[in-house]
């Protein structure tokens, strides 16, 4: 059976988180923040990592893709990459040392200071995420943050953070491919100006 007021109500919602993140200017200006630290980053050498869990392993990867491939156009590569791409290393340090570590470890092993690590995460409690973070602080990596309305544990270990609006996770998730395009651009353009005709 259609249910269409169903669809409608849905893209309705989606519409709505977009518009309160649009009519924030405080948030606004974070995700150009966010464009502008990896920037510094990719200018000096460093690398930029992503990491999730579920779907949002699955925005990580789609990122980091839009980074190291192309967004907009034709242009050199960015060393960016998502941390759970491995699944023989996320299997064996899962099994060996606990899924907490697995971004952790690699990270360890893959992340210098003036890096950047982009975590995503809807409750901002993920602890595998979480410790990653906190071997951020000790490395001198920054930390961008993606999660929903409170941005949970992962907001005190945040340099920028990127709380969207709401408490739906698909709602929350569709915004964070919103905000993450928008990097991106951003910093695609600001790495590769086209030149004006």
């Amino acid at each position: 059976m259609k249910d269409l007021s169903r669809v409608n109500e849905a893209i309705r919602q989606s519409i709505q988180v977009k518009q309160a993140v649009l009519e924030d200017a405080s948030f606004v200006e974070r995700i150009a923040q966010a464009a502008d630290l990896i920037v510094a980053s990719l200018k000096k050498g460093g690398k930029i990592h992503f990491c999730g869990n579920g779907g949002s392993a699955a925005d990580a990867q789609h990122l980091a893709a839009e980074l190291s491939g192309r967004f907009y156009y034709d242009r050199p590569p960015l060393n960016a990459e998502a941390l759970h791409c491995n699944t023989s290393y996320l299997t064996a340090v899962g099994n060996d040392y606990g899924y907490e570590q697995v971004f952790a470890r690699l990270l360890r092993g893959t992340g210098h200071a003036g890096d950047v690590l982009v975590g995503l995460s809807t409750s901002g409690n993920s602890k595998n995420i979480l410790k990653a973070y906190e071997l951020c602080k000790e490395m001198g990596i920054t930390v961008v943050s993606l999660t929903g309305k409170t941005g949970g544990r992962m907001k005190e270990l945040s340099d920028v953070l990127l709380n969207v609006p709401s408490e739906d996770t698909p709602r929350i998730q569709e915004s964070h491919i919103l905000i993450g395009h928008i990097v991106c651009e951003l910093v695609e353009k600001e790495l590769f100006p086209l030149e004006k005709a």
